[in-house]
């Protein structure tokens, strides 16, 4: 894979690929990848920290190069929870429940940078994997479901914020912008992802394809059965490989009833009652199933990726190639970030630093 140079000295730097740079020629070797399924210790960031690292020592000791963690994995998916918004919610009440349940949460998110960040990036470099992270994230009062992603060398790459929340999340849940969609230059690939339903999103998958993913990681909290018709889907049409990663939960895995309440199932759930299966997967570019969909509780979900199959995977079609037409149908990315507020005196100090900067003398 192409690498710019370090300028510390300290190791390849890791680049984000730009719009239509296309995939090397002829990538071949093996990638031992692990999908983690596990539950979030909910309301308890530093345990879930904890649990996290177990399981990426655990997933180093298997050779894994790469470990793919699920959508919220840090900070929590609020599975069963509708912060309050039912038939009565009185939206100016300082007091209402939902509005308590939010501040939990938003407790438990993470800002990125940040001290769990530092933490997750000493993981990674100390376990030697490349490390793909489901988080929620917190930038002053708004938190954003986010996928951070990490080198073995223990450096922070960035990030991906998810563009559109699905349904409830949209309560709870920022929306992110084009300026998030990365795909990352590694030794072992072209890494990208996209979080859960975003994956039915053609054109946002295009814009991965346009930027030539090779792995592509899908963190979810999707565990119906159709969800693996959506990702033997993806890997054929990206000509990719594709690793979901989901959590397996049951009822007792978040806090009891009355402080974390299920709605929306009749009654309150037993403890020991299931309230997400997992089906967490890896699918080659051929769409054949390499390991998973497993739904029988924690686990490891571990394969080796012949990037060989890129290549033949793309013989028969590649979606940005060859079998594209770009005079009859093409996509025009937005990449520029979106800020609610901007103000003219720093653009004009960013102007004139860049222009200090290419000033000559004569």
């Amino acid at each position: 894979m192409a690498l710019a140079p370090a300028s510390s000295g300290s190791g390849p730097v890791v680049t984000e690929v730009e719009m239509n740079a296309g995939a090397d020629q002829g990538a071949t070797g093996t990638v031992r990848a692990t999908v983690v399924q596990a539950c979030t210790v909910f309301y308890d960031t530093p345990a879930t920290l904890d649990k996290a690292e177990r399981l990426i020592e655990e997933a180093a000791g298997y050779g894994s190069q790469l470990v793919v963690f699920p959508e919220a994995f840090v900070g929590g998916y609020p599975r069963g929870s509708t912060f309050g918004f039912g038939a009565n919610i009185s939206i100016g009440n300082p007091k209402d429940k939902g509005k308590e349940e939010f501040r939990k949460y938003h407790a438990a998110a993470i800002e990125v940078p940040g001290p769990e960040v530092t933490r997750l990036a000493a993981m990674a470099g100390k376990y030697k994997v490349f490390l793909v992270m489901g988080v929620i994230e917190r930038e002053g009062y708004t938190l954003y479901c986010s996928v951070l992603f990490f080198d073995p060398l223990g450096r922070y790459l960035g990030k991906h914020r998810k563009l559109m929340p699905t349904a409830l999340e949209r309560i709870i849940w920022g929306f992110g912008d084009g300026s998030t969609i990365p795909v990352y230059d590694t030794p072992l690939g072209k890494i990208g992802a996209l979080i859960c339903w975003e994956n039915k999103m053609p054109l946002l998958r295009t814009a991965l394809y346009g930027k030539g993913i090779e792995i592509y990681c899908a963190p979810t909290a999707d565990s119906r059965q159709v969800w693996q018709a959506s990702m033997t889907h993806i890997a054929l049409e990206g000509g990719c490989f594709v690793l979901s990663a989901n959590q397996f939960c049951r009822r007792k895995d978040y806090p009891p009833p009355p402080e974390y309440v299920f709605s929306g199932l009749g009654e309150e759930p037993s403890p020991d009652t299931v309230v997400c299966p997992g089906g967490s997967v890896i699918i080659s570019p051929s769409g054949e199933v390499l390991a998973g969909p497993n739904y029988e509780g924690e686990a490891l979900i571990t394969a080796d990726l012949d990037l060989g199959e890129i290549v033949r995977a793309k013989f028969d079609f590649d979606v940005v190639g060859h079998y594209a037409r770009p005079e009859v149908l093409s996509l025009v990315v937005n990449d520029q970030p979106y800020l609610p507020v901007s103000f003219t005196s720093a653009a004009e100090k960013t102007t004139a630093a860049k222009s200090d900067s290419t000033a000559k003398p004569y």
